[in-house]
């Protein structure tokens, strides 16, 4: 199966995140990439108890290095970095159908090197000004959820 949208998390922190956001990937037809290093290991207990048994359904593909994930991306791809820094709010009109969705740490956002693997890519979901960030695995789901009910 085709997955609908690729989901990226570069070097997440938390694994009761993590177990979250593979739990909604698998239940909507997505691939999850983990770009290491990981706060945590796979094995973390709340990385399954927040996963459930959907875990060993997930599409899940690991890479080693934020380097090597950026090679493994084929040129023609489109990529959309969500990202607290960016300038223009997130609209799910703008991506297509297959998309690849990119957040960074809860603690440390996304590296340089895809912001500038990326440039104009960024987009933010627009929040109070008051508040700094959503946590991430609501960040993943509402994403996901603007792009799946918007294409109904």
């Amino acid at each position: 199966m085709v997955p609908k949208y690729e989901v990226v998390l570069v070097r997440p922190d938390i694994a009761g995140n993590t177990g979250q956001i593979g739990r909604s990937c698998m239940a909507l037809g997505c691939r999850l990439h983990l770009v290491h290093p990981l706060g945590y290991q796979i094995t973390d207990a709340n990385l399954k108890r927040a996963g459930l048994d959907y875990w060993p359904n997930l599409d899940l593909k690991q890479h080693d290095s934020v380097s090597d994930w950026i090679k493994s991306v084929e040129p023609s791809r489109e990529v959309w970095l969500l990202s607290t820094k960016a300038e223009k709010d997130w609209s799910p009109s703008e991506a297509s159908p297959g998309a690849t969705l990119v957040f960074g740490s809860e603690t440390g956002g996304l590296p340089d090197e895809v912001h500038a693997r990326w440039p104009g890519r960024e987009r933010k979901i627009p929040i109070d000004p008051r508040a700094r960030s959503l946590n991430l695995s609501a960040c993943v789901a509402m994403t996901l959820g603007s792009l799946i009910f918007s294409k109904r």
